[in-house]
């Protein structure tokens, strides 16, 4: 690891300048998310580090990424981080709210770690406050935003804490439908801490996609095999 940041397997990320850091949740979006071969533009919402942008064009090896944020700081950081790494000719960073976010074309896929906390007590750190809160994205924008910009058959994968989750569904209801639901358990006993989500604006055929991945089995910092499985391809000792 060096100073500032995190390293992966084929890149690394500075987040100095980033209110929130390189986290498990944003690394097991960006490798659960499914991002299909047809997939020709990809829309991370509040990017932050750039980290999700950065594994999508890793994962992905023709897609455009575009990875959209309203931190100055965290555009300046991700932009940095998207030229060091080896997708730089496909990652575009741009700083704009996704409620004035306008592009010609629509996104096969968007994928994002929106901000979640929408009672608890704000931070006196403006900057973490954005990056926390929903007072900058409510689950409302988010799915309107997210529903202008998504193609007819394109898909919208997401993670939330559990409650905030319900909030989303609600909001989204009779407009976006859920393909697949992954509950995420720290440890065998914890029961789920965060949701991963892909939705779709048409209902699945059959009933959706019920996953489960642990993170931690056997003690702390022994991590089960299919969290190792899905993340190997980035985390440098898996």
């Amino acid at each position: 690891m060096r100073r500032g940041g995190f390293t992966f397997k084929q890149f690394h990320i500075d987040h100095s300048r980033c209110a929130m850091k390189v986290g498990t949740d944003g690394t097991l979006l960006g490798a659960w998310a499914a991002l299909p071969p047809h997939a020709k533009k990809i829309l991370d919402i509040g990017t932050g580090s750039g980290l999700i942008a950065i594994m999508a064009a890793q994962r992905h090896p023709t897609a455009k990424i575009t990875a959209i944020d309203i931190d100055k700081d965290c555009v300046m950081q991700a932009t940095e981080n998207a030229v060091a790494s080896p997708w730089a000719e496909r990652i575009e960073v741009i700083e704009s709210l996704l409620q004035e976010y306008s592009p010609e074309e629509k996104f096969d896929v968007i994928i994002s770690n929106p901000p979640y906390f929408a009672d608890s007590m704000h931070s006196p750190d403006k900057q973490r406050t954005t990056a926390r809160h929903t007072a900058s994205l409510s689950f409302k924008e988010l799915t309107e935003g997210v529903l202008r910009l998504l193609a007819d058959d394109g898909l919208f994968a997401v993670i939330l804490p559990t409650a905030e989750s319900e909030l989303l569904l609600s909001a989204s209801r009779g407009r976006l439908f859920t393909w697949r639901r992954c509950e995420v358990w720290s440890t065998p006993e914890s029961g789920a801490r965060r949701i991963m989500l892909e939705l779709k604006r048409e209902p699945p055929k059959d009933l959706a996609q019920k996953e489960k991945i642990i993170i931690e089995q056997g003690g702390r910092h022994v991590y089960s095999e299919e969290y190792k499985a899905l993340t190997a391809d980035f985390y440098l000792n898996f």
